[in-house]
């Protein structure tokens, strides 16, 4: 009974991201966003709990990345979609009625980051290339943002050049040899986790500060980090 634990909260991931799919293609860009949070802890609670009780499978691996495909490769998609449609703007000649369709890019990257997830084995104790989640959660905090403090951030957030400047630079980071530490703590060590420890607690921090604003800025924290981390150690 317990084998079917984790594959039972990948369900529920994957049914997260189908409700998130709901409310984003309805034009409720904030409650899709908040589903996309939900997601995301079924996503962290499912490893977690198929570690901690040994419970591994074959189906199991492969539900996961069906579930994160729609979670956090559709529904992001979907959602710069509904952001680049707000925006009301043309680019370079591309009509307003075209331009939101190019957030699917987004969606066709995070297909490859999964497929190459999925057959490379160096990516077991850390990250080759911006994980899916850290991806989606950065664009869905924009629509969190803008139901919140949309008066500061409005002129960024729907700006056409910015939208795409995170579609294509989000887009190349997904594939990108890029390593990244993970969240796994082997142990509560300063020397081994280190670089874990000051990323929470910098994080905790934002949130406190600036709340669902500080979401691109830890997601942009995690990629930095990561890069001092691995240039420390080259």
């Amino acid at each position: 009974m317990k084998k079917h634990i984790p594959n039972a909260i990948t369900c529920l991931n994957l049914l997260s991201g189908c409700l998130a799919l709901y409310y984003a293609f309805g034009g409720k860009l904030t409650y899709a966003a908040y589903m996309v949070v939900i997601a995301a802890i079924f996503d962290f609670l499912d490893g977690m709990i198929a570690r901690v009780i040994k419970a591994y499978s074959e189906i199991g691996k492969q539900l996961d990345s069906l579930a994160d495909m729609v979670s956090f490769g559709v529904v992001p998609g979907v959602i710069m979609f509904g952001l680049l449609s707000q925006s009301g703007a043309s680019f370079f000649g591309i009509p307003a009625t075209i331009l939101p369709f190019s957030g699917f890019i987004i969606t066709v990257f995070s297909a490859l980051r999964l497929a190459k997830f999925n057959i490379d084995t160096r990516q077991a104790e850390s990250f080759i290339g911006v994980p899916t989640p850290a991806c989606t959660m950065f664009i869905a905090s924009l629509p969190l943002i803008l139901a919140t403090s949309g008066f500061l951030y409005e002129d960024i957030i729907l700006n056409p050049y910015f939208l795409l400047a995170v579609t294509f630079i989000f887009s190349f980071l997904l594939i990108a040899e890029l390593p990244l530490f993970a969240l796994k703590f082997k142990n509560l060590t300063w020397k081994d986790n280190s670089i874990r420890f000051i990323f929470l607690g910098i994080s905790v921090i934002l949130l406190a500060l600036v709340k669902f604003a500080a979401v691109p800025l830890i997601i942009v924290l995690y990629i930095l980090l990561s890069i001092v981390k691995r240039t420390s150690h080259s």
